[in-house]
């Protein structure tokens, strides 16, 4: 009966171990890389761009830190600079939307932007980019409701979708 034991534990073992280099099954892939998180004060203009589908966070380098926020809001209607888009950057906000004024809303807290063209056909998109944008540059609360007014009626106020 002894060598049966022996066996068995000799058996057991071997599972063990077999079981034990076989792994999860999860096969290995390469390292993913991805953007570094923008923390702490920085120098220039934050603008949100979109990489790969989603709003991403730029900054560009300015001379004159800080400046009105709608200066911020015309870099970002001017769209992406030769180097973003190389570096995959794009933008849904048209070039022609060319804001006109930025103001605290009189009614209720947060910003009210009026715009010289058309707001209502604007993709949920190039609004969020736009109510990121100024949330950022007008040092208020992400949470903070934007209202987009153009020549063609006004969007109801919104807040940053970016905590």
């Amino acid at each position: 009966m002894s060598r049966r034991r022996g066996t068995r534990a000799l058996l057991a073992v071997a599972l063990l171990v077999a079981l034990l280099t076989a792994g999860c099954g999860v096969r290995p892939s390469d390292v993913i890389t991805g953007r570094s998180a923008v923390s702490g004060p920085f120098a220039g203009r934050g603008l949100y761009l979109i990489a790969d589908g989603e709003l991403a966070l730029v900054v560009r380098p300015v001379k004159n830190v800080p400046g009105p926020p709608l200066e911020t809001l015309v870099l970002l209607v001017s769209g992406p600079t030769e180097a973003e888009r190389s570096a995959g950057l794009t933008s849904e906000v048209p070039a022609d939307a060319g804001p006109v004024s930025m103001t605290p809303s009189t009614d209720e807290p947060g910003i009210t932007v009026r715009f010289k063209g058309a707001v209502l056909p604007l993709s949920t998109v190039a609004a969020n980019q736009i109510i990121c944008t100024v949330a950022l540059a007008g040092q208020q609360a992400t949470s903070a409701p934007v209202t987009l007014v153009g020549s063609d009626g006004t969007r109801p106020p919104w807040s940053c979708p970016i905590e």
